[in-house]
């Protein structure tokens, strides 16, 4: 019997052994697996992407047309004043459209009459008031800016610049 159980205990220990090294080589291929995934997330997320935003902005600055500059008459307009004043206020107003196109530039010129229209009908309505801070500003140059591309459609022009704006 102590026979039987040296040798049960020999291979118990012999059974040991190989279990062990499987343990320690599974452990290292995991690890191995899991860093090869974490360095190509990496590479997938950050550098894949950098070099293509390189190559298509590169693409785009070739590709890039100067913008054209549309000048419009300066205009100036009574203002409604809300019945608060006894004199009417004055806007001064020089406006250029900015347009991505040259050939739309084209398009847009015989237009300018119905665009010059459809601001002087907007802007007779405002108030100085309507005009304060650079919120105000903004929301002219938004509605401007809507009114011309509705008035030029299938054109479109990409902005209104003021070049002067003077509300006396």
């Amino acid at each position: 019997m102590a026979k039987k159980a040296k040798t049960e205990d020999a291979g118990a220990a012999g059974e040991g052994a190989p279990k062990g090294g499987k343990k320690k080589l599974i452990m290292i291929v995991a690890a191995v697996v899991l860093l090869a995934a974490g360095g190509g997330g990496y590479w997938f997320l950050f550098k894949r992407h950098s070099s293509e935003e390189v190559a298509a902005a590169e693409a785009a600055a070739k590709a890039k047309k100067p913008a054209t500059f549309l000048e419009m008459k300066d205009m100036m307009i009574g203002m409604s004043n809300g019945g608060q004043q006894e004199r009417q206020p004055i806007m001064k107003i020089k406006v250029v459209l900015e347009i991505a196109d040259p050939k739309v530039s084209e398009e847009v010129k015989p237009l300018l009459p119905r665009v010059e229209d459809a601001f002087q009908v907007f802007m007779r309505e405002l108030r100085p008031s309507d005009l304060e801070g650079s919120a105000g500003m903004y929301r002219l140059k938004e509605e401007l800016l809507r009114r011309v591309n509705v008035t030029v459609y299938p054109a479109k022009v990409d902005a209104v610049l003021f070049k002067e704006l003077l509300v006396q």
